[in-house]
């Protein structure tokens, strides 16, 4: 409902994903767009800057697990 309230009635929260680690580059910043475009099945490039790959197979595996379960 909050989501509904603070942005409008065009918007709803239809679930949340929580991973142990996040993709983050070498100077510590966090890959939102990489995330963004996982997240709606978008192609994307794996930066070259990124610390830890592995983050970005985790992210798209629980994306995967969550689809297949809710039937999306």
């Amino acid at each position: 409902m909050k989501v509904r309230a603070d942005v409008g009635a065009f918007c709803s929260l239809i679930g949340c994903l929580f991973v142990s680690k996040l993709p983050k580059t070498r100077s510590g910043k966090i890959l939102r767009g990489t995330i963004r475009s996982i997240s709606n099945a978008v192609e994307y490039k794996p930066p070259a800057t990124i610390d830890d790959p592995s983050a970005l197979d985790l992210i798209k595996e629980t994306r995967d697990a969550w689809i297949a379960k809710s039937g999306l």
